[in-house]
């Protein structure tokens, strides 16, 4: 039985990540600001969530891979957003790189609601996205991140498990500290 996963946003990095867990297996539910982005995953398996609330209706984990904290925070907060289909049970994981601020507000709504949040910005750009070679610095709940290593394992090299929200964030600052970004 293949697991379900939704994926908000379509970017260089979001559209390479969808693409692998698509072509391991996963069954991928995908949404997009932009919704013809989605046509080329299609071609490959993807099923089309028409709003990030119907990704995650749909679906038990939802994976979002954002441009940016307003982009993140839009996802989460807009009308037909992942807020009002959030519920117990289900699990949200945003991989987009933002600041502990924008993770904190994003992780007390989601887990207000009866969900689990992780947030897991990863280190790396294109070819790792590409190539499944991502490092993933994941902080939040526990239990969700060891049901999510199997979506990390196909999207990274490796996956750290950081504790509570915030630490993911100020971890990726670091990294990106020292590789000079």
């Amino acid at each position: 039985m293949a697991m379900e996963v939704g994926f908000l946003g379509l970017g260089i990095m979001g559209k390479a990540m969808a693409t692998n867990l698509l072509r391991k297996g996963f069954k991928v539910t995908v949404w997009n600001r932009t919704l013809s982005k989605c046509d080329e995953l299609v071609d490959i398996g993807a099923s089309v969530g028409d709003t990030p609330a119907a990704v995650v209706k749909k679906c038990k984990y939802t994976i979002a891979m954002l441009s940016d904290p307003s982009a993140a925070l839009l996802v989460v907060f807009d009308t037909d957003g992942v807020f009002e289909q959030i519920v117990s049970g289900k699990g949200y994981i945003d991989m987009s790189t933002v600041d502990v601020d924008t993770s904190s507000k994003i992780s007390e709504a989601i887990t207000s609601r009866g969900g689990h949040f992780l947030e897991a910005p990863v280190s790396g750009s294109k070819k790792p996205a590409e190539d499944g070679q991502l490092v993933i610095l994941a902080a939040g709940e526990k239990a969700l991140y060891e049901e999510a290593i199997p979506f990390f394992d196909v999207l990274g090299k490796k996956s750290f498990f950081l504790g509570q929200v915030g630490n993911g964030a100020k971890m990726k600052l670091v990294v990106n500290m020292i590789m000079g970004r």
